[in-house]
């Protein structure tokens, strides 16, 4: 089972679009590095992200 994975061998895992996955790391701050990506760390990133709630726009 490998870890570290390709944009599009992610994608595939992941039901994305290559596009999708790359935009998501550049967003969460996952490094892509050479051309491999960690797949814990983006799958935890990105439930981090879709499990918080929004914060609420304040009052000018």
């Amino acid at each position: 089972m490998a870890i570290h994975l390709t944009p599009t061998e992610l994608a595939e895992e992941v039901n994305m679009k290559r596009r999708e996955v790359i935009a998501k790391c550049m967003e969460m701050g996952v490094p892509i590095f050479n051309g491999r990506i960690d797949k814990t760390l983006f799958l935890s990133s990105l439930r981090r992200v879709t499990q918080q709630p929004k914060q609420p726009q304040a009052a000018a």
